[in-house]
């Protein structure tokens, strides 16, 4: 198509190329720039979260030298720098193709980033239906994965510092049902003092009640209180429940949820809401960009 545009203004008469009409169609973007920069700037902190969760896992991984003693990832799935290392990669990921995708306009990164959204949005969902229907199964898989902590327990570091947090900060308990669990680990099963095991018949100082205003954490603490006739030499009072958490963290970690059971499910939700929000201004972002596109040609 040739041809002009002939444009009045009173006493004045111009024309104006075809070519310049279709030029200043095409540079008018329909894109909205706040719902592209609000993905964007929400994203970049996304991104940057992610690159710092990766960074610590695997900084953990190198201090522990896992990369040369590949013999050591027998049980991977129990190693907090390995969950570590792969929430930051997901958490990454998911920054950069919702960052990049709405800096860039560029449809499939928008379309991956709502799609692995979506995903962990549904795999949420399963988890806490079936969290609700298979409850025993799922107090059987905890079971499992605690005792392996026990057992574990003098082996890794990240793993020690995890349980000890657990027991002595989170749920002030002992073990799995209680301070006897402690015997599945060789150096505090009773029969480990034929060996000189100090530990043996003890549980770790993370089981002890802190005494008021207790300043400096007392290390041994737990030693020989599993021991018929125990005797302290720290306490006054021998009565073992005065020193140790007698509850198991089982027990204790049910007791917080029906505690914490409104502000779970508020984060639940919470965190949904933000999920789905995410997915449906990629969508619109990506329809807007669709429409500017089928201008230019």
């Amino acid at each position: 198509m040739t041809g002009d545009v002939t444009a009045g203004v009173p006493g004045v008469a111009f024309k104006m190329p075809v070519q310049a009409v279709r030029k200043y169609r095409r540079d008018t973007s329909e894109v909205s720039c706040c719902l592209k920069y609000l993905i964007f700037g929400f994203n970049v902190l996304f991104w940057m979260l992610g690159l710092c969760i990766l960074a610590v896992g695997i900084w953990a991984w190198s201090e522990k030298d896992t990369f040369n003693n590949l013999g050591r990832l027998a049980n991977v799935a129990l190693d907090p720098a390995f969950v570590l290392i792969c929430a930051g990669t997901l958490t990454f990921i998911i920054g950069f193709t919702g960052c990049v995708g709405a800096l860039r306009e560029n449809t499939c990164l928008l379309a991956a980033y709502a799609m692995i959204l979506t995903i962990i949005l549904l795999l949420e969902m399963t988890a806490g239906i079936m969290g609700f229907i298979f409850k025993d199964w799922i107090k059987l898989q905890a079971t499992g994965g605690f005792q392996a902590f026990i057992i574990h327990y003098r082996e890794d570091p990240d793993q020690q510092n995890l349980i000890d947090w657990i027991q002595e900060d989170w749920l002030q308990c002992c073990g799995i049902e209680g301070p006897k669990d402690w015997d599945k680990n060789n150096y505090f099963n009773c029969s480990s003092r034929d060996v000189g095991s100090r530990e043996a018949c003890g549980v770790p100082f993370s089981c002890c009640k802190r005494k008021p205003n207790e300043i400096i954490k007392n290390k041994q603490c737990g030693y020989d209180v599993r021991k018929p006739g125990y005797v302290s030499n720290f306490y006054i009072n021998y009565d073992v429940a005065k020193i140790i958490n007698e509850k198991g963290c089982i027990q204790a970690v049910e007791e917080w949820m029906e505690r914490n059971l409104l502000l779970i499910s508020t984060i639940a939700l919470v965190a949904s809401f933000l999920q789905i929000l995410g997915i449906c201004f990629a969508q619109n972002l990506r329809a807007d960009i669709f429409a500017q596109k089928a201008k230019w040609h």
